[in-house]
């Protein structure tokens, strides 16, 4: 994300628009009817801007790179040419917001497509790489929001003060206004019947216990995270992040997916990578059942499945035995992220008809696993954190009997950006493991590996690299 979304108060100051033509009178009406108080330059000399006798339009009649800028908020070149490059140098040595139309190298913010709803303004941004992109999104949202969401916006924020002086819990207040936006207060104003809502809200004598009705007073989601990439979260699992007013997450849980929790809950890292210490599953239960015991909805956010070598099953009878509330929440495991983004099928007819799920953490141990239940050359075998483990999964299936030239893949940082495979058969695991630079990996043993498809997810930059290389 090149450009922050940043709302203007266009009350502390005008905005200088300059320009000329079509362009200068499109953003000219724009800005009016945002209730900007614009000076504009119309740098061609054509004043009539189609707008007749509109507020807060100040005609500028001299040289624009000799104008006072005293107290100016924001400067907007459209059609302006050259002296839209000279101006943004001039607005920036002022430390100035400049925007230069349809240039992103001389602008220091870019216009958004905007849905415009009153008190409730969304914008829709691509960095000014594709406003015909913005625009189309903008008009999925408009069919979305309800014609009166910004009166509904504006009715709250009327009773928002008395609210919180009555309320000092921050999480209460937001179970407070959240029952009362999808309960018949919020339908009531989405309606036009505003009075009616107005008198039902001034009915409420005790607001802290109306946030607390038809509550439950603390509650745990143990949510899969699935293995990386945002997109592959559930939507349900998107709704517990939202309401949640605080997540213990896996140190594994990428950044994209913990952005998508919302800003002002709390977060807490919890969890550990292989081979450094952590805060220790007890003490985990602990923080969970306590947090919820104090009336706050907890979201234990784990990579993959919690169900799958996630310990999930501890938790939930951790949280039985407390008498918590909980739900749980599915996640695609790494086997099956890692099988989709690699195109292994891991069961094939007449190849293979079974599946089984290992974790190699304590593999190197080789009593720790019996290896002739794995086998089968009929038997897809999933392998979680064995990586470090791999010459002693070589070394225990070779033992079991299992051929050396059976096919392996070794699957790092899979569903992710930079994901990376090597393919080759289980002679030579080690090296295949060497080959995909880092973890988290998993790794699949079986026939089915030899229908895996591409073994690089190749960024934009990597695809320009290669052309070149095979260029020359």
């Amino acid at each position: 994300m090149r450009f922050l979304p940043v709302f203007l108060d266009l009350k502390a100051g005008p905005v200088v628009l300059i320009g000329a033509g079509e362009l200068l009178r499109a953003k000219l009406r724009v800005l009016a009817a945002a209730g900007a108080r614009l000076r504009v330059h119309a740098i061609d000399g054509n004043h009539d801007f189609g707008l007749g006798e509109a507020a807060g339009i100040d005609i500028a009649t001299g040289d624009p790179m000799t104008a006072d800028l005293a107290g100016v908020i924001a400067i907007v070149c459209a059609g302006a040419g050259d002296v839209g490059v000279a101006m943004s140098a001039r607005a920036k040595s002022l430390g100035l917001p400049v925007n230069v139309m349809d240039d992103l190298e001389h602008s220091s913010f870019i216009f958004p497509a905007i849905v415009d709803r009153g008190d409730v303004v969304v914008a829709v941004g691509t960095g000014g790489t594709s406003p015909v992109v913005a625009r189309r999104v903008r008009e999925k949202i408009e069919a979305l929001l309800p014609a009166r969401i910004g009166e509904l916006a504006e009715f709250i924020g009327g009773f928002r003060k008395s609210i919180n002086e009555r309320i000092a819990e921050f999480p209460l207040r937001r179970r407070f206004w959240e029952r009362v936006i999808d309960g018949p207060i919020g339908a009531a104003v989405l309606a036009g019947r505003k009075s009616e809502a107005d008198e039902a809200l001034k009915a409420i004598s005790d607001p802290s216990t109306f946030a607390r009705a038809d509550k439950p007073e603390g509650s745990v989601a143990l949510v899969g995270a699935g293995p990386g990439d945002p997109d592959l979260l559930t939507i349900k699992a998107l709704r517990a992040l939202q309401d949640a007013d605080i997540v213990f997450h896996d140190e594994l849980v990428s950044g994209e997916i913990l952005d998508r929790i919302r800003r002002d809950t709390t977060r807490v890292a919890v969890g550990r990578r292989v081979g450094k210490p952590g805060i220790g599953q007890d003490a985990i239960n602990t923080r969970m059942i306590e947090a919820a015991q104090s009336g706050q909805r907890v979201v234990r956010l784990k990579g993959g499945d919690p169900f799958v070598f996630g310990r999930g099953g501890e938790e939930v009878e951790a949280l039985r035995a407390a008498g918590i509330a909980y739900t749980i929440i599915p996640g695609i495991t790494a086997g099956l992220g890692g099988a989709a983004d690699f195109e292994v099928p891991l069961t094939y007819r007449h190849e293979a008809t079974r599946i089984t799920f290992l974790t190699a953490h304590k593999a190197r141990d080789a009593e720790n696993v019996d290896w002739s239940t794995l086998t089968d050359t009929k038997m897809t075998v999933v392998v979680y954190m064995g990586m470090t483990a791999a010459p002693a999964i070589r070394a225990g299936l070779f033992a079991a009997g299992r051929s050396p030239e059976t096919p392996v893949g070794v699957f790092a940082r899979v569903t992710r950006p930079d994901a990376q495979g090597a393919i080759g058969t289980l002679r030579d695991l080690p090296e295949l493991v060497r080959q995909t630079h880092g973890g988290p990996a998993i790794l699949i043993i079986g026939d089915v590996v030899r229908h895996a498809g591409s073994l690089r997810r190749e960024t934009p930059k990597q695809i320009l690299s290669d052309l070149l290389d095979a260029a020359e």
